[in-house]
């Protein structure tokens, strides 16, 4: 497939995996589009945008005359993430950067085919309680507020007003617990257990699991999504579908945490529960040291893991023991994306990306 490809929300964890996908690749032409430039560099053409301005959507968006294919990962969270996601404010400006993305684009683009957007478990009502084991797509809408169904509404009528032979496709995608490289990302779970393991190295203290339970879920590497977003490009089992993706195989957050010891050189201890949100901003001297002797980029440790903090807490569930959260990917293989990798794999390949980048240490 071949064409060109606007990108929303690069600076994200999965914004900027498919920013790096298909920049690699000759055929196709990139625009990505965000607040921030990504924390990478690129080929791609990057155009600032502030998605919840709709006149400056409008004059930034106009010239994409030629866009063949979309991708929106663009995300609005609250301060407080957690709460954020109940909220009306945090659904109505999440519906309105969507319609300022799409809309000026469709309406100057007459060779659009594709659009990918994403939700998540949060769909199956994952942030309120813990769904039936495995979530499959083809149930009835999960009864909760939620931008994923404002989002998905939006996009099912802008499609309407398309039929005919100008007529565009989309796809939806619903990842599990993502990982992947980004800085001063909301969801970024990783760098905030990487971080979180390189200063208790600092501190001369063992390796211990922060959270509560082992309770069984899944994980998704960007990477992976970034080449299931180049399968939907044209697969024609990909259109106007809901697909929930993962690594392929079962986690649970302290079944992780031996590797992330080993790939640090550190000993493992007995696991401590506790609210990083409340002890790790704390740590910022301890990492402006790690910093600078090894050299690392030049990143405030507030905009480091910045947010993740709170995510991190949430899916360790400190003092808790939460039922699993297990999707279904059936539905995805049957359509013909079988792509997977090893969840243990996944970190030791991107710990070693952050590391390549100068922003954790060897």
């Amino acid at each position: 497939m071949s064409g060109h490809i606007v990108i929303f929300g690069p600076s994200g964890l999965v914004g900027g995996a498919a920013l790096r996908h298909f920049d690699a690749q000759a055929d196709w032409r990139v625009t990505a589009l965000s607040r921030r430039p990504p924390a990478f560099a690129h080929g791609g053409r990057f155009i600032p945008l502030d998605l919840t301005d709709r006149a400056a959507c409008d004059a930034a968006l106009s010239e994409l005359t030629d866009t063949t294919h979309i991708i929106y990962t663009a995300l609005y969270e609250q301060e407080d993430v957690i709460r954020g996601w109940r909220a009306k404010a945090q659904m109505e400006t999440n519906a309105a950067m969507l319609r300022n993305a799409l809309q000026p684009i469709d309406a100057v683009a007459p060779n659009l085919q594709h659009v990918s957007l994403f939700q998540g478990t949060k769909a199956y009502g994952a942030h309120l309680r813990p769904p039936p084991v495995p979530a499959r797509e083809r149930w009835a809408r999960n009864e909760h507020e939620n931008f994923y169904w404002y989002q998905e509404d939006f996009i099912k009528e802008q499609q309407q007003k398309k039929q005919g032979g100008n007529a565009w496709t989309w796809t939806i995608l619903r990842p599990q617990t993502i990982f992947g490289f980004a800085l001063d990302a909301p969801l970024n779970i990783l760098l905030a257990m990487a971080v979180y393991a390189v200063i208790r190295r600092a501190e001369g203290l063992p390796l211990r699991h922060p959270g509560g339970g082992g309770y069984v879920t899944e994980a998704i590497d960007t990477r992976l999504i970034a080449r299931c977003l180049d399968w939907a490009t044209d697969a024609a089992g990909a259109r106007d579908q809901i697909f929930n993706i993962t690594n392929g195989d079962n986690i649970t957050f302290p079944g992780l945490w031996p590797t992330l010891a080993r790939h640090f050189g550190m000993a493992m201890g007995e696991p401590e529960p506790q609210c990083l949100v409340d002890i790790m901003p704390t740590k910022a001297h301890i990492w402006e040291g790690i910093a600078k002797d090894h050299g690392l980029r030049d990143i405030p440790y507030d905009k480091l893991v910045g947010p993740s903090w709170q995510f991190a807490d949430f899916n360790f569930a400190a003092g808790k023991n939460p039922a699993p959260v297990v999707v279904s990917t059936i539905k995805l293989r049957q359509a013909g994306f079988q792509d997977c990798i090893d969840t243990e794999d996944m970190l030791i390949e991107l710990l070693t990306q952050y590391q390549d980048e100068g922003i954790l240490p060897r």
